[in-house]
């Protein structure tokens, strides 16, 4: 819940987007960069260039991104905004952006939720509903052992730990969020995905095959969004 679709459908749509990932990652490392250059320093930092190899950004674009975010090269200028709003069926939408033009962005956000049966809110409409926490994911495949991946993260000091059918799943506090995932690492543990994330606390979901297929499409729209960064909801049900 909190995230569209499952890790497997998103990295397969990653791969199909390259360039613009690349794009958005690179961005991302620009302004956590702005906070200073050694990620042993930023966890911020730190955490973006996880994300960004993660999806193989070269060593180089990530340099050169630390760089312009830093300073020492000439860069963009971008703004952090987020927006709330209700997606079909009244489930709540938080979109994470980066934006070099914020009346473009405000636009194109916008013109998405009206296309595809949502409204966007005012800040703080939804953003109630959801609570930053570090979220990690370890695939089930490969023979790792549920209580042993329990107790590794929990000793390090993981707030709750599940499973479902693909992945056993970690919550932290964001403050603890580097030191689980680095603990976990070390005990050889390959992290499907890592990050800090806008977990929701109040559930909700489309009542209507056609709510859910529209609200699939108008999270699909954001996604593509070149300024876009996350797409956050609190549905409950699977969307295809």
């Amino acid at each position: 819940m909190g995230r569209h679709g499952t890790i497997a459908g998103r990295k397969a749509a990653q791969d199909a987007k390259r360039g613009a990932l690349f794009t958005k990652h690179a961005r991302a490392i620009m302004m956590a960069a702005k906070g200073g250059g050694d990620p042993d320093y930023n966890a911020s930092l730190k955490n973006a260039i996880e994300r960004a190899k993660s999806i193989n950004l070269p060593k180089d674009k990530i340099t050169q991104a630390i760089k312009k975010g830093t300073g020492e090269l000439e860069g963009e200028t971008y703004e952090e905004i987020s927006y709330e709003g209700y997606g079909p069926g009244g489930v709540a939408v938080v979109v994470d952006v980066l934006t070099d033009n914020k009346n473009r962005t405000n636009s194109a956000v916008k013109h998405i939720f009206d296309k595809y049966g949502g409204n966007l809110g005012v800040p703080g409409c939804v953003s109630y509903m959801f609570e930053r926490k570090g979220l990690i994911l370890v695939e089930r495949a490969g023979g790792v052992d549920e209580d042993t991946l329990m107790e590794a993260a929990l000793d390090a000091g993981a707030e709750d730990f599940r499973a479902d059918d693909e992945f056993y799943e970690i919550v932290t506090a964001t403050e603890d969020f580097h030191v689980v995932a680095d603990a976990l690492r070390a005990a050889g543990y390959e992290l499907a995905e890592a990050d800090i994330e806008q977990i929701a606390n109040i559930a909700s979901e489309p009542k209507t095959d056609g709510e859910k297929a529209s609200l699939a499409k108008l999270i699909d729209a954001l996604e593509e969004q070149d300024d876009v960064q996350k797409v956050y909801t609190n549905c409950s049900a699977a969307l295809s």
